[in-house]
């Protein structure tokens, strides 16, 4: 049996496999990307991208029968890509701009078989949508430090979930990885979802 392992620091990510009854070994990829390689590309393209750059980075390091999950996410918002804040002041500038409005969240995903070199990726995209906030909300969400390292500046499941009164799509993809996807991966890939949950 394959030792699963998520190419992510993300915790929201190990949470969401591990709530789903799987147990992932953590490698992070210590990918660089703010790179105007990745930056010169559509929001689309770059989660992709880098989704299969993290899972190969990670890919090479492993010497052993793996399913290595590398993932990528970006908030899309009136045709621009945004990424993690970084700072306070960023983080208020974009909730300012969306809210009330609706933007698409993109998540890259790259599964990779090293026992039968096989490699599965795709993205898949959620549509989010803000309420109105009000200037104190948005004061006390960006002081709470929540947004300044996810993308787009918001989570689905934390301090920002009350600022998010609909999606269209898939939940968990929101969150960091796309639950559906990876059993859909799985199974092309040859594994049941039981046989997975046994992987460690």
């Amino acid at each position: 049996m394959p030792t699963l392992v998520l190419a992510s620091q993300s915790a929201s990510r190990r949470r969401l496999l591990e709530s789903a009854g799987l147990k992932p070994t953590i490698m992070v990829s210590n990918v660089d990307e703010e790179t105007d390689f990745f930056n010169a590309m559509t929001p689309e393209d770059m989660v992709i991208a880098l989704a299969i750059t993290k899972a190969h980075t990670v890919r090479e390091q492993v010497n052993y029968p793996a399913i290595i999950i590398g993932c990528d996410s970006t908030f899309e918002f009136e045709g621009q890509s945004l990424g993690k804040p970084g700072t306070a002041h960023v983080a208020k500038e974009r909730a300012q701009r969306v809210r009330g409005k609706s933007g698409y969240l993109h998540t890259g995903h790259c599964v990779i078989d090293t026992e039968q070199e096989r490699e599965i990726s795709d993205r898949i995209t959620t549509k989010v949508t803000f309420t109105d906030m009000t200037d104190a909300e948005i004061d006390d969400y960006i002081e709470s430090g929540e947004p300044l390292h996810v993308a787009g500046g918001f989570t689905l499941d934390g301090f920002s979930s009350p600022f998010i009164p609909s999606i269209e799509g898939d939940y968990t993809n929101v969150v960091g990885i796309s639950m559906p996807f990876l059993r859909s991966a799985m199974t092309q890939l040859g594994y049941s979802w039981p046989e997975v949950k046994l992987m460690k």
